[in-house]
């Protein structure tokens, strides 16, 4: 058998192609989502320039995204730049940042450090559900027994 039926066999693809294998979402996207949903925590509707500002982006470009999120479900995309969470949207933005955070902590107290930002970013979206809920399950586990 040549290597590359072996890979296939074993399940080794590129880094594209196991995202083709998830959710849908571009990391890209995941990001867009998760911090809209961090925006719209404090008040509900949010404007594309403040947005793009938090992602250190140019306006088109949130635009644009927030356009493909509209098109997918994810937000509602009004006149004058405003952008608010569908129901769809709100779920799967709650869960993003749920893994944000629950990487960024075990990340902060595998590492004695109080921001492993760029970190977690990275590593965010190639994890599955189990594997956070484990993470989470772990970081608690880490962070009860270093208060002891």
């Amino acid at each position: 058998m040549d290597n590359s039926a072996k890979n296939t066999e074993s399940g080794f693809f590129t880094m594209k192609g196991y995202a083709e294998h998830k959710t849908g979402l571009t990391a890209s996207m995941e990001d867009y989502l998760e911090m809209i949903y961090r925006l719209s925590k404090n008040g509900g509707v949010i404007r594309v320039s403040e947005l793009a500002a938090c992602l250190h982006v140019r306006p088109p470009s949130a635009s644009k995204m927030s356009a493909i999120l509209k098109d997918a479900g994810f937000v509602s995309f009004q006149k004058y730049g405003y952008l608010s969470l569908t129901d769809k949207g709100k779920n799967v933005g709650a869960y993003l940042l749920h893994r944000h955070d629950t990487i960024h902590r075990f990340l902060c107290i595998l590492n004695g450090s109080k921001s492993e930002l760029e970190q977690a970013e990275k590593i965010e979206h190639y994890l599955d559900a189990r594997t956070v809920e484990n993470l989470a399950r772990l970081t608690e586990k880490m962070q009860n027994d270093s208060e002891r």
